[in-house]
């Protein structure tokens, strides 16, 4: 079958919309008719030639997706034709060590991709195209394992549904899975994109009593306190760490989360922290990254952790946050700042750089 989407072939150069072929769903494979997907900033990282995800070109990005059942493949026992799901990185296999565990974020199994030497998912007049983290959600349709999918209430929106797929997903679950927030306590979040709105709500949702919010660009201000942060930082205006400490009476905060991948976050996330604080790394450093920190800047009997997809069951959580969204405690809809069509990616991605949205998020017919 021959579907429209984004391609990636050279770094720092805009995606092309191409004609690309997807192939039919073996054994335990489901063909999806993508409804919307969320542009997330590790789809920009790549792009941009940041190291974070060292993959052949081309390639179909796109991993923040969300659609309709069109086939399935003899083995698949979750899913249905004309199921609502919601496709998730975090694919599993059931059996290793990490999820018989109960931690099925950190699977090792590896099931969920096709061999290299089998037949591509996606392909281009017999050249095999990679398909990004399993998922590659910028394209009309999805080729993807059932361990990689939730079913989701048909009811709700799927343009909403998709952010809870990677960026909602993560940065609830860093709030109230990672993190081990009790109520009462103190968040700082450094860095107000999708990921650490989502943070913001999480630890709302928590019952965290004090949470700041710290950027560059002055208008994430507004989108911070929309989802839940009690003060502001600009981090371009004011020294972060001294304001942190200076808006928690010198103490610091309990909890503090990068959500962006920047060492120098990371290291103002770790000074900014209360006696017994946990600091907690969400975002996604490059390779190469070296984390450097005087040693008294740091209160005692501090933590510094990482947060992979929010320490997510998503087939449990996905579900779970979208009914927060139905009750009202999770705000789906101010996460959507800009709406577009695939045509349209490349402007999306400058609006992230720019500091313009939260999320923008590209529907299909």
């Amino acid at each position: 079958m021959e579907i429209e989407a984004a391609v990636f072939r050279k770094v720092h150069e805009p995606l092309t919309i191409e004609a690309v072929e997807i192939d039919k769903p073996w054994d335990r494979e489901v063909l999806v008719r993508t409804a919307a997907t969320g542009v997330c900033h590790s789809d920009l990282h790549v792009v941009d030639g940041l190291g974070r995800f060292p993959l052949d070109r081309p390639i179909v990005l796109g991993h923040e997706g969300a659609g309709i059942v069109e086939a399935i493949g003899a083995d698949v026992t979750t899913v249905t034709p004309g199921d609502h799901v919601v496709a998730c990185l975090s694919g599993f296999c059931g059996s290793c060590p990490q999820c018989l565990s109960g931690h099925p974020n950190l699977c090792t199994g590896g099931i969920v991709t096709r061999p290299d030497n089998a037949t591509p998912r996606l392909s281009q007049k017999g050249r095999p195209f990679r398909q990004f983290i399993g998922i590659s959600s910028y394209a009309e349709r999805m080729l993807l394992h059932e361990n990689s999918l939730v079913r989701i209430d048909p009811e709700l929106p799927l343009e909403k549904a998709a952010l809870v797929g990677c960026g909602v997903l993560t940065g609830v679950g860093a709030a109230l899975r990672s993190s081990r927030l009790e109520a009462g306590q103190t968040v700082a979040v450094f860095g107000c994109g999708g990921v650490g709105l989502s943070i913001i709500q999480g630890a709302r949702i928590g019952g965290a009593r004090k949470i700041i919010g710290v950027d560059r660009f002055e208008t994430k201000c507004e989108m911070a306190k929309r989802a839940g942060a009690t003060d502001f930082v600009n981090s371009v205006e004011d020294d972060p760490v001294r304001k942190v400490r200076e808006l928690t009476a010198g103490a610091g905060v309990d909890h503090a989360f990068e959500a962006v991948g920047d060492v120098t976050l990371v290291r103002q996330a770790i000074e900014s922290l209360a006696i017994r604080g946990t600091a907690t790394i969400v975002g996604v450093l490059p390779p190469d990254a070296i984390i450097e920190f005087p040693w008294m800047a740091i209160r005692p009997e501090c933590k510094v952790q990482t947060s992979r997809m929010g320490s997510n069951r998503f087939r449990y959580d996905i579900p779970l946050y979208l009914d927060f969204y139905r009750q009202g405690r999770l705000n789906l809809d101010d996460m959507v700042t800009k709406r577009g069509r695939l045509g349209d990616i490349n402007e999306a991605f400058r609006a992230m750089k720019a500091g313009e949205v939260a999320r923008t998020v590209l529907t299909f017919d």
